[in-house]
């Protein structure tokens, strides 16, 4: 399952790299899904803490009922997961969110090992773009975030892979929005020169994914945490 966490929901970076993680996994043999998450009407946690009740009925499973409860309950049958966002002032979009604080927070258990209610392991994944350039990537806190979530999925759900596209087109016409901070014609060249090459990491991503063998970060061609 593929969840696409960007407003642009047809076209554009993040949910393109999404379709080439899919073909990827189609390509070893998975069924594939995306869903976008922006069509979804939902919240994120509301702290009611149902989930950690003594007397639950069963573990894993949030009280909110929205658009969202469905597809929790799908996401027990998935075989990896992949998530999809741009980075916004930092971190993942409100709508992603959202997602991960609903997907992850159930399988937490308070517990002195805080073992995950996750009834199996599964590969994830990450995909993030953004704007920024390499070089400001490296001056900003953007990596703890990225780590931080890498983490989380990591120790709910299994192996977690990060995918980062970075120095992004924003626009597909810099001359009618605020640019002067951007060479334009540096982020077309980027564009079409790099762009897919990501899109190529994007796919090999899925054949990992769909394969179960997601290597150790250092052996990922790329991978820089």
């Amino acid at each position: 399952m593929a969840f696409n966490g960007s407003p642009r929901k047809k076209k554009w970076n993040t949910v393109t790299l999404l379709n080439n993680a899919l073909k990827g996994a189609e390509s070893a043999g998975a069924k594939t899904e995306l869903l976008q998450l922006y069509d979804l009407n939902y919240s994120g946690c509301i702290s009611c803490f149902s989930c950690k009740k003594i007397d639950r009925k069963e573990d894993g499973v949030c009280a909110v009922q929205d658009d969202l409860t469905a597809v929790l309950n799908r996401v027990k049958e998935a075989d990896a997961l992949i998530i999809g966002s741009p980075v916004y002032y930092g971190t993942e979009t409100a709508a992603t969110r959202a997602f991960l604080e609903r997907l992850c927070f159930p399988y937490l258990k308070y517990a002195k090992n805080m073992q995950s209610l996750f009834p199996k392991r599964i590969n994830t994944a990450m995909i993030y773009t953004m704007g920024v350039t390499e070089e400001m990537l490296k001056q900003t806190g953007f990596s703890q975030v990225f780590a931080t979530t890498r983490m989380m999925l990591g120790m709910h759900f299994g192996a977690c892979e990060l995918l980062l596209s970075k120095d992004t087109l924003q626009y597909s016409d810099y001359g009618k929005f605020e640019s002067e901070m951007f060479d334009k014609e540096a982020k077309y060249k980027r564009h079409a020169e790099v762009f897919p090459k990501d899109c190529k990491r994007a796919f090999e991503l899925g054949v990992r994914m769909a394969s179960g063998e997601v290597p150790e970060p250092e052996q990922i061609p790329g991978f820089e945490y």
